[in-house]
């Protein structure tokens, strides 16, 4: 799992893996800011499952977008989102692959040459 703001070094070890699924037809943002020295921020598309790490006494507010506004729509703890592993949050449509070689993650097709 990539994330952009990782969790501060000392919080580490009681991280746990999360699922929050938008089942609106809203945009929503997700926010956690009930973890000292750390800010998580994402928006959630409708229909969108969204996976992150975050600590379990930690809180997700949901604001639901409106018409130039958005209002707090719920606040969820983290340790109800809990994912067993963070495989099994995946639809079942993404295989998990392992990678040996970190540049065969990168590579591209050769291009097609059109004339």
């Amino acid at each position: 799992m990539s994330l952009f703001d990782p969790l501060p070094a000392d919080l580490h070890d009681k991280k746990i893996v999360c699922s929050y699924m938008n089942a609106t037809s809203k945009i929503q943002i997700a926010r956690i800011t009930d973890v000292p020295q750390w800010y998580f921020e994402r928006v959630v598309f409708p229909g969108q499952n969204l996976i992150f790490e975050a600590i379990a006494s930690a809180h997700v507010e949901i604001h639901t977008g409106m018409m130039a506004s958005s209002i707090l729509s719920d606040t969820i703890p983290c340790v109800q989102l809990q994912v067993e592993e963070a495989s099994t949050a995946l639809p079942s449509w993404i295989s998990i692959k392992t990678i040996d070689d970190p540049l065969e993650a990168i590579s591209l097709p050769e291009p097609e040459v059109v004339s």
